[in-house]
């Protein structure tokens, strides 16, 4: 099986250069910098017309911690059936509670409003302490993938926790190592983790998405 490689963008030349670079996904937030919130409609709309990749939708009204509001969570509602009438492949969001646990009844309300698109859960699952045993309830939830760098700074510091989470969740969703994924490590991610999916911010940088992909064509998942 080939390893996906996912680009975080932020704008339509990001998107260009991802794909240019042979990215096989886009994963489109607006402000990357504060973790990524959600963009424009003006912005979904303008990449679904030049770039033919899937291209995942952040769902995220403000910078910060990942409890909300009411408010906060209407809006959020809002936002995905925004994405979905844009055209978007997928959302992309993470609910927790005031202890960094996973907000389940929250979380499960937006998968619902996703409405059968698949949904991402974000590297929110980084601050939940069980974030092994968490796989369990964000399959049941109908979660498709989790985008982690396994509690670390960075999926090469964390790719003990991550082959934990891979081989937690087994395949009934897919755990997608993000943070500080660079062609200098990502080989070593794949086969020391397992994951089959990597997420790397593009910054406009063709090169860098494009250096992932050639060392991971050939790199080859470790046996979970």
């Amino acid at each position: 099986m080939p390893v996906i490689v996912e680009a975080a963008v932020e704008s339509l030349d990001d998107a260009l250069a991802a794909a240019a670079g042979g990215a096989d996904r886009l994963e489109l937030c607006a402000n990357l910098d504060a973790g990524g919130t959600t963009p424009s409609a003006t912005l979904i709309t303008a990449i679904r017309e030049r770039v033919e990749l899937p291209l995942l939708v952040m769902i995220r009204p403000r910078e910060g911690d990942f409890v909300y509001s009411d408010d906060e969570l209407s809006r959020m509602y809002e936002d995905v059936a925004m994405a979905r009438a844009l055209g978007a492949s997928g959302v992309v969001f993470g609910v927790l509670d005031t202890f960094d646990r996973l907000d389940l009844e929250r979380t499960a309300a937006l998968v619902e409003a996703a409405d059968g698109l698949p949904v991402t859960f974000h590297r929110a699952i980084d601050e939940v302490p069980r974030r092994v045993i968490a796989m369990d309830a964000l399959a049941a939830l109908g979660v498709t993938r989790v985008l982690s760098s396994g509690g670390a700074p960075s999926a090469s510091d964390g790719m003990d926790e991550l082959r934990a989470m891979v081989q937690r969740a087994g395949d009934r969703l897919t755990v997608v190592a993000g943070g500080g994924v660079r062609a200098n490590n990502a080989r070593t991610i794949v086969e020391r983790t397992g994951v089959t999916e990597l997420h790397a911010r593009c910054g406009g940088d063709a090169a860098r998405i494009r250096g992932i992909v050639e060392v991971v064509r050939t790199a080859t998942p470790s046996s979970v």
